[in-house]
């Protein structure tokens, strides 16, 4: 336990295992107008192995998110990310008769990446033997979170004001839900509610454990409200139990999505070591690994004087 005031980064578990990453790894995919390409990331050893999908943002690819996928697979996970069809590698535009579907699109490609998760595995030799299938869980950022949500139980409110169709995969036991958009509604802006249809979530369903991670600086420009707003699925869904607070914090977390990425407004090495460990200690606790990495690190942060971030339970 570090000295009360501090958060100390030795008290981060370092790479204990080195990793292996493989892409491109391809799933067939001809009724989606490209192949799905896949990154594989796993611990180079180990047995018993949790998954975790992770979703990425806007314009992103699997090539992006590795301050916290270095860290998650060197600590006993394999993480899997899809590279979506909005991906700035793919050159989709507006103009492209699949754009409007896009985020339903999402949403199929991370249930592809689970009914082929054998195939996926396979490009890691060795890999297919060494994992848990009972321990899935998904992450997002941004969009990603609210892809990875419809997983989680989330539901979209259609244009008639019902809730949508359930997407909630069972497969998924926990979530972790990163600078995730809350309801719609009047807290959209005009804009928003012109071009987001998927920006009205019903978060009713969402019964899986769910950490979320929001900054207390993320002021967007789709949403009337402030950075509150990215706390909706905690305080709207049964499942959202816990609630990381990241102080100072803006849409990218501190630099989750790169590392010494130009476009960070708010670097801070503290606050990435801060959400990957608690991420990883959180899904460690959901997925029945162990509880005592997740009390740690909630404890420290109640102990230190001058704290990076909160987390709240309900």
């Amino acid at each position: 336990m570090p000295a009360p005031g501090t958060f100390a980064p030795s008290a981060v578990p370092a790479l204990t295992t080195p990793i292996i990453s493989v892409k491109p790894v391809v799933l067939p995919a001809p009724e989606r107008g490209d192949d799905l390409r896949v990154r594989v990331s796993a611990p180079a050893s180990g047995t018993g192995l949790p998954v975790l999908v992770l979703a990425h943002g806007f314009g992103q690819s699997m090539s992006f998110y590795d301050p916290l996928v270095d860290f998650w697979a060197g600590n006993g996970f394999v993480v899997i990310q899809p590279t979506f069809l909005d991906s700035r590698t793919l050159a989709t535009t507006p103009a492209d008769p699949r754009y409007p579907d896009i985020w339903h699109l999402r949403v199929e490609d991370v249930g592809r990446v689970l009914d082929e998760l054998d195939h996926v595995l396979a490009a890691v030799h060795g890999l297919t033997d060494r994992v848990d299938r009972g321990r899935i869980a998904v992450a997002g950022h941004s969009w990603g979170g609210q892809t990875v949500g419809m997983l989680l139980g989330a539901r979209v409110i259609g244009a008639d004001g019902q809730p949508g169709p359930d997407r909630t995969d069972a497969r998924v036991k926990a979530g972790v839900l990163l600078a995730t958009t809350g309801i719609g509604g009047d807290d959209l802006t005009p804009f928003a509610k012109e071009n987001f249809s998927f920006m009205y979530p019903d978060f009713d369903g969402l019964t899986t454990p769910t950490l979320v991670v929001a900054g207390d600086h993320d002021q967007s420009a789709l949403s009337t409200r402030g950075p509150d707003w990215f706390t909706d699925v905690y305080h709207h869904s049964p499942g959202a139990r816990s609630l990381l607070t990241v102080f100072g914090g803006e849409h990218s977390l501190g630099g989750i999505h790169a590392y010494n990425a130009t476009d960070t407004t708010d670097e801070s090495p503290e606050r990435v070591g801060l959400i990957r460990r608690a991420s990883w200690a959180y899904l460690r606790s959901a997925l029945g690994i162990d509880d005592l990495a997740w009390k740690q690190v909630q404890a420290e942060l109640v102990e230190t004087t001058d704290p990076i971030g909160r987390i709240d339970n309900k």
